[in-house]
């Protein structure tokens, strides 16, 4: 079905707009040197005066000298040619080098704002993007960018001068031959907005496959355990090559269609070319113009249509680049997640916890928690039960402020958490988390990472609390083992000790523990749970039901159910009403093991 003609211009006049708009923002971003550029562009000037002055003074060396077969004069001549051409060579290198600084600078500042403002993006927006594509954005698309800041700027200025020069040139030199060297430019011209009309939106489709190709190759190695425990390998496989076929299709079509320019181009410069013989030859027996004069339109056409010809090739790198930076911008311009203007920052918290009646969904069409209201003293520990999707994990990107409430309000010490700022907030809080998350690096590095201001000696103390020292001291150097983000050559236990011992050294107000001891030996878990029961002394502590024992001594249980609170309680005094807690105790502590939902 064909769209309303007026439905398609409008598009095309938005894809300009956005076109120009990034254009733009690129321009502001180079425009921060502008000193380097203006050198650029003088030795651009430069360079462009000197392309066009060679075919010219070769023309009068033919005519006097060739021609007329006379020798004085003619090795003075050469050697202005060769300085000529010396000159050229060198302007074109400092014009190259200063550029790819500039670039360098530009691409390098535009790599630092995209990675600054990951970091200022919500957690939602993660949750919602595979990381792979957002590594695609700062790794492939501003290397395209780079790529077409290195020469497409420089060539675009140098063609535009050296098109207009040739004319100017062309012009005086024989008004007549140069129209007829002229006719080629609207084939040009159609010809190109017929390939570019289709190049750019084939460029950013290319762009955006490859960015789910990365996000699927990034998903694939992290999770490579369970494709291997599940025997998913071929159909891991399979729907590679599918991505990989929409990758190939649409790089495919963008070359095919790119790489027609080129080729119209020489199609058309030997048209020009044989203009150029055919008539300058029929006007030159007449008289009316010189041999030299041949020459020198013959170079100058080459330099008209290469001109053309960069311009083209170009315009289709910057099409892809500009594919490329629209992308980067579209993460730049996000809504950061930002503090209240009223925020105060909070030396100390003692720990009073409030959620009163908090409604909150993930989705508009069905909301995750609803109504929950309850109240929690400094230094309670308080259990949250209940099934998978009860909401436990919910409460606590709440309290954490990784989402903020629907209605309701949460407070704490009084304040209600809108009105704190999110980091002075979440250094009182620390948390132990099932799946730990160790950085590349020491293991010493890694307990200092929640206190990085700690000494040597204070990461110990807060690894012996944790119960973490032994272990540490039998590896091969001891701290300053290296570890990989995947925490290689320690065991899932160990690496809970390592979490406990950096949330000691953080001596948070406010604690959370979900499922910290889950899927752990009960050797270790002892050693956890002693852990455990040190870090959480005097501290206002969250614990997202693991292991019952730690349920048991809760001051408070939270018993949550299809997003609501059913029942609130001591164990025994909710063993002792045998409602939805008793069910649960009674189905078998594995109830209790469940693994975290929202």
């Amino acid at each position: 079905m064909l769209r309303p003609q007026h439905h398609w211009k409008k598009t095309s006049e938005q894809k300009a707009n956005k076109l120009f708009r990034t254009l733009k923002r690129i321009a502001t971003l180079l425009s921060k040197q502008k000193g380097m550029l203006a050198l650029v562009l003088l030795m651009v000037v430069f360079s462009s005066f000197l392309s066009l002055f060679g075919p010219y003074f070769i023309g009068k060396i033919i005519d006097e000298h060739i021609v007329v077969k006379k020798q004085d004069g003619l090795i003075q001549s050469l050697m202005i040619l060769g300085g000529v051409y010396l000159f050229l060579s060198l302007s074109l290198f400092l014009q190259n080098y200063w550029m790819i600084a500039i670039a360098q600078k530009t691409v390098y500042s535009l790599r630092k704002q995209l990675f600054e403002k990951f970091h200022k993006l919500p957690i939602r927006f993660f949750e919602e993007r595979q990381h792979g594509e957002l590594m695609s954005r700062i790794t492939n698309d501003i290397e395209n960018v780079s790529q077409t800041l290195n020469s497409s700027i420089i060539q675009l200025f140098s063609s535009t001068l050296t098109l207009v020069g040739a004319v100017i040139v062309m012009v005086s030199l024989s008004p007549l031959l140069t129209v007829l060297t002229l006719t080629i430019v609207p084939m040009m011209f159609f010809g190109m907005k017929w390939i570019t009309n289709r190049t750019r939106m084939l460029f950013k489709e290319q762009q955006r496959n490859l960015g789910e190709l990365n996000g699927f190759i990034e998903e694939s190695i992290s999770g490579q355990k369970i494709i291997k425990m599940f025997s998913q390998e071929r159909q891991t496989i399979s729907e590679f090559q599918r991505k990989n076929e929409k990758l190939k299709q649409s790089g495919f079509w963008a070359q095919t269609y790119s790489g027609f320019i080129p080729k119209l181009m020489n199609v058309l410069n030997n048209i020009s070319f044989a203009i150029i013989a055919g008539i300058g030859g029929v006007l030159a027996l007449k008289g009316l113009i010189s041999i030299g004069v041949i020459v020198i339109f013959a170079e100058y056409s080459r330099q008209f249509t290469r001109p053309l010809n960069d311009l083209a090739n170009q315009f289709n790198m910057l099409l892809s680049a500009m594919a490329g930076a629209e992308r980067v911008f579209e993460i730049i311009d996000m809504e950061e997640e930002e503090d209240e203007k009223e925020a105060v920052h909070l030396r100390n918290i003692k720990g009073e916890v409030e959620f009163h009646h908090v409604s909150f969904s993930y989705e508009k069409s069905r909301e995750t928690i609803q109504d929950i209201h309850f109240r929690v003293s400094p230094g309670e520990t308080v259990a949250l039960v209940g099934p998978t999707g009860a909401g436990k994990t919910t409460i606590i990107n709440l309290l954490s402020r990784f989402y903020d409430p629907d209605s309701g309000q949460v407070f704490i010490d009084g304040y209600d958490i809108k009105h704190i700022k999110r980091a002075s907030l979440r250094q009182h809080m620390a948390f132990v988390l099932q799946d730990t998350f160790l950085f590349q690096g020491t293991i010493r590095e890694n307990i200092r990472y929640s206190r990085l201001d700690a000494s040597d000696k204070d990461v110990e103390e807060a690894a012996k609390l944790a119960n973490a020292h032994s272990f540490i001291m039998k590896l091969p150097n001891g701290y300053d083992t290296v570890l990989n983000e995947e925490g290689s050559g320690i065991s899932q236990g160990q690496k809970q000790l390592l979490a406990i011992a950096r949330a000691i050294l953080a001596n948070p107000s406010i604690l959370i523990l979900d499922e910290a001891t889950s899927s752990i030996d009960t050797v270790t878990e002892l050693k956890i749970q002693e852990a455990l029961q040190r870090l959480m002394k005097g501290r206002t502590s969250f614990v997202i039901a693991h292991r019952l024992n730690t349920i048991r001594n809760a001051d408070q249980i939270i018993v949550l159910h299809e997003g609501r609170i059913v029942e609130k309680g001591t164990h025994h005094s909710l063993l002792k009403a045998k409602g939805f807690y008793y069910e649960l105790y009674h189905a078998g502590t594995d109830q209790f093991n469940i693994s975290r939902g929202r």
